[in-house]
This record gives structure tokens, C-alpha cells and sequence, in this order.
């Protein structure tokens, strides 16, 4: 049968997907607009020991597994398929394949990580944060281009650039704080300063942002300082929780609370809850299930491996529970998830565009983790596996007002 139709046994028949192997075999359509290369036996053993797609990502990180063609093209073809093989078929392919040798495991690819000590913690959430983030600020700014801006931009039409969708982002959520000249804003999970510096640019506000990344910070001060806002902006390098003011006039939470985690979330919003003054708003924007009934924690996934270790989504709904159990009123929420999507897919444009660039700055095999992880996430959010959620809560005045206007100000 010859290795790649073997390999055909266990990734399904796609259409669209010709398969090669390094025995000389091929399999599927000769004519398809992409080719998946079996690049050597070791690539089998990441299918054969690692169920459904981490198999595969493991393959693909280590070069074992080449994609020849759009990587879009073949992801969307195999994730059409139905990875459950049953157990005769699996022997069979197994056996073609060369036996019970290939379930010894081989070697991880050093870009996969598992965390030690207690799950959230201080000391393993800055782990955790650095392991995604404390790359290479070169490399970020390749991908992520002027903005500089990690989360769902806003397209204000089909045809906005990234950048004019990340400052509609922005804008979008200093609109819906409510912000005016004087303010007091705290950005939680800041990132690289993009809501500090347009909050304090544009709105007058006096703007404090904190994040986990050293090498955030250091840049975003960086950033400051040339934008000439060093009076009204700063970035500190810390833990959310250890923010010392109150009475803030409004906080966002944009691209946090994946971090989070569920038994930590009655405390993260209660902590929002406490730095706000009466009358205050929280924004929180983050990534979500599409319902309540998948689990949070998903160890055994490419996504939890490679790129957020100890991330978890929840339902927008439990979200909104918690917020209103800690105090909150829940006055707004809207879905984004089309917009990650396209975002991504600009996203995964600049690293192409800098692919060389890329790999010269930080390795092989996280750059084509990441080429892997921008793909995965567009389809996700395309195919509604994952979605982006706007929450808008505020904190009532002694009286139960709210201090929020009749109708949204923020436009539709």
C-alpha cells in the first residue's frame, strides 16, 4: 500500500490534499492545489503516538511534515475530516506502516512546554506569559505590524487595512468606557501599551497599563516616551493583582481573561470591581467557547502545548455571570468572532511576507509554530469553534444608577 496511502488510512481522504511520502509513495488527487510531504519515518511516529491534530503539529514543527501549497488550503481540507479511525483500521495502517515500533514515542519538539507548580499562580502565570510573549519584540512587530495591537481588530468595512481596524478597536472600547479628558484608565494585560497610548492620545486620559511581558513593557515605555506622553501614560511590568490604586473612572481587559482561568474569575472581576470608582465601567474583550458545555482546559491540545499554556476559554454566559455576581452591571455585549478572523488572516499575510526575516530572528520551529497556530485560529473563529466577545459592565452608584446613557453612544 506504501507509506503515503497508509498515512491517507489515518488522516481521511481529502479532495483537495495529495499526499507524498519519503518511500517514493503518493496518494490522492495528482492535480490538488496542495501536497502534504511525509518527509521522513519520525513523521509517523508524531501521527502514530499523538491523537487527532497534535500528531500532526508535532510533525509539522520538527520539518518532518512539509505543507507544499496555501497551508490554509490543507488545514480547512483536514479539518473537514473525521480523525476516529476505527480499531481494525488503525492495526491495519499501523502494521503497513511498520508495526508497533511506531508507537514509541519520539522526541517533543522543543517548542512544547508543561508548566510547573501550582495552575495560576503568580510565579507559573508569569511562566506562562513569557514563554508566548518574551520573544522577540522584532519578531511581534512583523506580524503584527505599526499597531502593535495582539487582539481582534474592528473592520470597519471588508476592506479596512489592519491598521485602521486596530485603531477602530481601540477607539471602539475608549467609546464605550465612556472616556473624557481627566480620566483615570487602567489597561490590564496591556500587552504593548495600543490602549494606553490611545487613550491618553486621543481622550486625554490619564492612562496605566500592566502586563507580565518584561519585554512589553519595556517597549510600550518606549513607545510612550516617543509619542511624547510620558505625563498622561506609563506601563508597569506587573501582575494585575498587585496593582495598588483604586478608584479608577474605568478599566479594559482587552485579550486578559484567557489567562485567567475558571476558579480564578470570581477574584479577577472582583479586583476590576474594587479599583473602580460608582459609575465606573469595565470592558472585558477576550476569546470565548461558543457555549457553556465544552471543558475550559484542553492539556492535550496543539494550542495548549505550543502557544498558551494553562489558557482557558469559557462561555460568554458564564462570563457575564461572574461579572454580575461580583457587583457588576452587564449593560452591552457583542460578538466579534469574523473580525478575528480577519485579523488573523492579516496576520498570517506579515508573517509570510517577513517568513525569512522570521525564521532568521527566532528559529524554525517557532516560526512555523506560529505559521501553524495563525491558520488553526482563523479556521476556529471561521467555522465558529471560538468566538470574541465585548462585554461592557459598569459599577452602580449607592442610588442603583448607572450613569450610562438611554441608548448607546458608541455607533452601531
Amino acid at each position: 500500500m506504501g507509506v503515503a496511502n497508509a498515512v491517507g488510512s489515518f488522516l481521511g481522504r481529502a479532495p483537495g490534499v495529495r499526499i507524498t511520502a519519503f518511500d517514493g509513495s503518493s496518494g490522492g488527487n495528482a492535480d490538488a492545489p496542495v501536497t502534504v510531504e511525509i518527509r521522513s519515518p519520525r513523521a509517523l511516529n508524531y501521527i502514530a503516538t499523538a491523537a487527532g491534530s497534535l500528531g500532526l503539529a508535532r510533525a509539522y514543527i520538527s520539518g518532518d511534515l512539509e505543507v507544499q501549497g496555501d497551508l490554509y488550503t490543507a488545514m480547512t481540507s483536514l479539518t473537514d475530516l473525521d480523525f476516529d479511525m476505527s480499531w481494525p483500521a488503525r492495526f491495519r495502517a499501523l502494521r503497513e506502516l511498520g508495526g508497533l515500533k511506531l508507537l514509541r514515542p519520539p522526541p517533543i519538539p522543543p517548542m512544547e512546554v508543561k508548566l510547573r507548580g501550582r495552575r495560576h499562580s503568580k510565579a507559573r502565570d508569569q511562566a506562562a506569559i513569557a514563554h508566548h510573549y518574551d520573544v522577540s519584540n522584532k519578531f511581534y512587530e512583523w506580524i503584527l505590524g505599526p499597531s502593535m495591537a495582539y487582539t481582534c481588530a474592528v473592520y470597519p468595512t471588508a476592506t479596512s487595512t489592519l491598521e485602521e481596524a486596530q485603531w477602530a478597536k481601540h477607539d471602539l472600547v475608549a467609546r464605550k468606557l465612556g472616556l473624557e479628558p481627566g480620566m483615570r484608565l487602567l489597561d490590564v494585560g496591556c500587552g504593548w501599551g495600543g490602549m494606553v497610548i490611545h487613550a491618553a492620545q486621543h481622550y486625554g486620559v490619564r492612562a496605566v497599563g500592566v502586563t507580565l511581558s518584561r519585554r512589553q513593557a519595556e517597549w510600550g515605555q518606549k513607545a510612550i516616551a516617543d509619542a511624547g506622553l510620558t505625563e498622561l501614560a506609563e506601563i508597569r511590568h506587573l501582575d494585575y493583582r498587585d496593582v495598588r490604586e483604586e478608584q479608577f473612572d474605568a478599566i479594559s481587559s482587552i485579550g486578559l481573561t484567557e489567562h485567567i482561568g475558571r476558579a480564578q474569575l470570581p477574584g479577577y472581576f472582583g479586583s476590576l470591581y474594587s479599583r473602580l470608582r460608582p459609575g465606573g465601567r469595565l470592558l472585558n474583550h477576550c476569546i470565548t467557547r461558543p457555549n457553556n458545555l465544552e471543558p475550559a482546559i484542553r492539556e492535550r491540545q496543539f494550542i495548549n502545548r505550543y502557544i498558551f499554556p494553562d489558557g482557558e476559554l469559557h462561555g460568554v454566559g458564564h462570563l457575564v455571570s461572574q461579572m454580575h455576581d461580583v457587583g457588576f452591571e452587564v449593560r452591552h455585549e457583542e460578538n466579534l468572532r469574523e473580525h478575528y478572523a480577519m485579523t488573523l488572516n492579516a496576520w498570517s499575510a506579515n508573517l509570510d511576507e517577513h517568513w525569512d526575516e522570521a525564521v532568521a530572528e527566532v528559529g524554525q520551529a517557532r516560526a512555523r509554530t506560529w505559521r501553524l497556530y495563525l491558520v488553526g485560529c482563523q479556521i476556529g473563529f471561521e467555522r465558529n469553534n471560538i468566538q470574541l466577545h465585548q462585554v461592557l459592565g459598569v459599577k452602580l452608584h449607592a442610588d442603583q444608577s448607572s450613569g450610562m446613557p438611554l441608548r448607546p453612544t458608541w455607533g452601531a
